[in-house]
């Protein structure tokens, strides 16, 4: 579904993304791990248009999207989430995810500013769209929530629901389960597998080692801003290098520039 091809990103002097290789296939969950610093989430800048890269290609579907803009590369079907949950935190959930569905508007902007009944018409459907899509995630109960009321995990749960909102082909995740308690954990794996048994395609960061076991398909593993690894997951915990760049993690300045 996507290769990325000698892909280089610098900042600077620092080379974030060295001569990267990598493919994602479809229907599948590809763990992309690491130690803090290697270049995981600057690897989902660049795939989702957020960073250009310095050289090298994405090619999505056959298609070359290298260096298009996050909106045009959301179009294609690529979405993501974050780190950090990023929200509408003074509206409701339901907003939250209707506001996910604006790529898909039809009607002109001038029909829709007054509220003609084409627009109505539109708008009517992607609520409903909407809708639909907090209920597959579990969080119709709470559809009326202000966002900003919501606990942790459901903000998470939430921020996956607005990418979904965009139906997306390749659903690129960015450390999904950060700060869950072990219930909201498991919710969120069960939530991701039902994802890409819907039919969409998985890219995740993750630090959480069970969780890329649970989920995972394959791993791609990088250290400073490079391939060091690839392959199906109990063979990459048996991998000597990925042992040393684990085990010989250290927090620098420099190394937290690199994600």
């Amino acid at each position: 579904m996507l290769q990325v091809r000698e892909l280089d990103k610098h900042f600077g002097g620092l080379a974030a993304l060295d001569r990267i290789d990598m493919e994602i296939r479809k229907s599948e969950i590809l763990g992309i791990i690491g130690p803090n610093g290697a270049g995981k989430t600057t690897l989902f800048n660049v795939i989702s248009g957020f960073f250009p890269p310095t050289s090298g290609q994405v090619i999505f579907q056959g298609q070359n999207i290298t260096g298009l803009r996050a909106d045009e590369i959301a179009q294609r079907g690529i979405s993501r989430t974050f780190q950090a949950a990023t929200l509408f935190m003074s509206v409701s959930v339901l907003e939250n995810v209707f506001i996910g569905c604006h790529k898909w508007y039809q009607t002109n902007i001038w029909k829709r500013l007054f509220r003609l009944p084409s627009a109505l018409r539109e708008e009517t459907a992607l609520r409903e769209k909407a809708r639909e899509i907090i209920e597959f995630m579990g969080l119709d109960s709470i559809r009326d929530e202000v966002a900003k009321n919501l606990p942790h995990g459901h903000q998470k749960i939430l921020s996956v629901c607005i990418a979904l909102a965009t139906q997306p082909k390749l659903l690129l995740l960015d450390e999904p389960v950060t700060g869950m308690n072990p219930t909201e954990v498991r919710l969120m794996i069960d939530l991701i597998l039902r994802i890409r048994d819907s039919g969409v395609t998985i890219a995740i960061v993750e630090h959480n080692m069970k969780t890329v076991l649970d989920l995972c398909d394959r791993l791609v593993v990088l250290n400073y801003g490079q391939k060091i690894a690839e392959g199906l997951p109990e063979k990459i915990l048996e991998n000597q290098e990925v042992i040393e760049a684990y085990l010989g993690e250290e927090e620098t300045q420099g190394d937290a520039a690199r994600d």
